[in-house]
């Protein structure tokens, strides 16, 4: 439970070993989304299709909000990396998920925080997926805007970059160009993502693990 006043300032590195990542609990989804809009340049509104909301905590204060949404319906340098035919894209597409927010709250100066709190979250991502929505989780992406800044923490997290998108957008069903490139980055949740994702007769092992 959130106790603590938000703006507490911390710059002691030795307290990440005291870090924790954990889904919201339903009565903190309004907080939670009202942090996110007031915060995060983007704002919020919304998470798209199946999605978890994730808190990380230290010593009870809340530190940094994830959100974790469906993946984008298409994405080049994604689907080059995996190489699956577009029947098996629409097919498996639900088994990855899009870091589509992640936000350090105001006033919280940690080093190593971010980069901390993704590996954490992703040792339990999957996880928490099939417990939520049913099935496993094995790639995870997103998508950072290289104008502000340049995936400092995914890279320190092991993610791997993949290249930047062309600058289109989508909206009520339809494709638009706003002419902001973003970097592209993703990492496996398991060694063998890349077959489950593009092997026709893989998804029953996947659905049974």
């Amino acid at each position: 439970m959130f106790n603590a006043p938000l703006a507490s300032h911390h710059n002691d590195n030795g307290c990440l070993h005291s870090l924790t990542v954990r889904p919201i609990k339903p009565t903190q989804r309004s907080q939670w989304d009202e942090l996110m809009s007031s915060q995060h340049y983007l704002g919020f509104k919304s998470l798209v299709g199946e999605s978890i909301r994730y808190i990380a905590e230290l010593r009870g204060r809340w530190v940094a909000l994830l959100g974790w949404s469906s993946a984008a319906l298409k994405c080049h340098p994604r689907d080059a990396w995996i190489g699956w035919p577009q029947v098996l894209q629409w097919q498996r597409l639900y088994l990855v998920a899009n870091n589509s927010r992640f936000l350090i709250l105001s006033g919280i100066d940690i080093p190593n925080l971010a980069s901390k709190t993704l590996s954490l979250n992703l040792k339990r991502l999957s996880r928490d997926w099939q417990k939520i929505h049913g099935h496993p989780i094995l790639l995870v992406e997103t998508f950072v805007d290289i104008s502000r800044f340049s995936g400092t923490c995914y890279k320190a997290a092991n993610w791997i970059y993949l290249g930047q998108t062309q600058g289109f957008g989508k909206s009520a069903r339809r494709y638009y160009y706003h002419g902001q490139p973003k970097a592209v980055f993703i990492r496996t949740l398991r060694k063998s993502a890349r077959h489950w994702l593009t092997d026709p007769f893989a998804i029953c092992a996947v659905r049974s693990s």
